[in-house]
């Protein structure tokens, strides 16, 4: 165990609370450590007048953090999991993933109704083709409209437009506390969230034994699996968090089930897939999953999607 440590985290409402309550965790767990949290601002942070598609899309919410765990500056990384690249900067490793909250999305409207009960060619706010895929898919009629900040910011944006609604994740919702009645969570068959959407993850250095050794008391083995199955997933579609590929998994029992759905943009086509298997086998069952997507179409949907977005998800090819 260490004495000290100095959390990493962006400055956001939502961030630090995550900061804070992982902070809370390691005191509750380790009664003599002293935790400081150094805020760190990302590109995503500064940029805040441009889609996330336009401003580098993988990494503008951790670049800046990862570089000043590199360089020594803090010792744990606080990410949005949802946010961190597939691929690990090299010297990195992900530490813990704490207990997953809800990962599902929320569509918060003025009379709190569901996707099927919004009024004919409604505007949704969202800054997610994810969400913004899944929602043409399901209405051809809605409108999305592009929204930038952190919580509290879109939700002023909202209440002061005369949009019919806005989409945001349950996880941050909660843990601010602003879920009311105006918030109806959206079943996975209507909208898959962001891989990795709710879970916290602790980044480290790799070879960094005694930090990995303090923090692991934060690890929830299922929810470590359900991230692991998902992230997998989204490596081999090479996709970022801005690609609109929504995945969910569930954990009981040791077995876990994946399922994923690629949307193209305009909402007019889809694929959607699912598997089940061992939790042991968390990562090879995403990387099978994507494979039966590729085959079944999503190759060309993700294909279509880098012309239209110059995201290119088969840097490879």
């Amino acid at each position: 165990m260490v004495d000290n440590l100095v959390i990493g985290s962006r400055g956001s409402e939502l961030a630090l609370w995550q900061a804070e309550w992982v902070k809370s965790e390691l005191t509750d767990a380790y009664q003599n450590i002293k935790i400081e949290i150094k805020i760190i601002k990302t590109k995503g942070d500064l940029v805040l007048d441009k889609p996330l598609t336009l401003i580098g899309g993988k990494g503008v919410f951790t670049k800046e953090i990862e570089e000043a765990l590199l360089t020594e500056e803090i010792d744990i990384a606080v990410h949005s999991c949802k946010d961190l690249p597939t691929l690990m900067t090299e010297g990195l490793m992900i530490g813990a993933i704490p207990v997953r909250e809800t990962p599902s999305d929320v569509l918060i409207t003025a009379d709190g109704v569901g996707i099927d009960s919004l009024k004919p060619n409604s505007v949704i706010g969202t800054g997610s083709l994810r969400r913004a895929a899944q929602l043409l898919y399901n209405r051809k009629d809605l409108k999305t409209v592009d929204i930038r900040g952190n919580i509290p910011t879109r939700l002023r944006k909202f209440n002061e437009s005369n949009w019919g609604g806005m989409i945001l994740a349950y996880a941050g919702l909660k843990r601010l506390n602003l879920l009311n009645e105006n918030c109806v969570v959206l079943d996975h068959k209507n909208m898959l969230p962001a891989v990795a959407q709710g879970a916290i993850a602790l980044q480290i250095r790799a070879e960094d034994t005694q930090i990995s050794d303090t923090i692991s008391v934060l690890d929830d083995k299922d929810s470590s699996a359900a991230v692991t199955a998902e992230r997998s997933l989204l490596r081999r579609l090479e996709g970022g968090c801005q690609i609109p590929i929504g995945a969910i998994s569930i954990v009981e029992d040791g077995e876990l089930s994946i399922e994923s759905q690629i949307t193209n943009l305009n909402g007019t086509d889809a694929v959607r897939d699912k598997l089940s298997g061992h939790r042991d086998d968390a990562e090879q069952l995403g990387i099978e999953l994507a494979e039966k997507l590729l085959q079944n179409g999503g190759k060309e949907i993700l294909r279509e999607i880098a012309e239209l977005t110059n995201i290119n998800p088969f840097p490879e090819a």
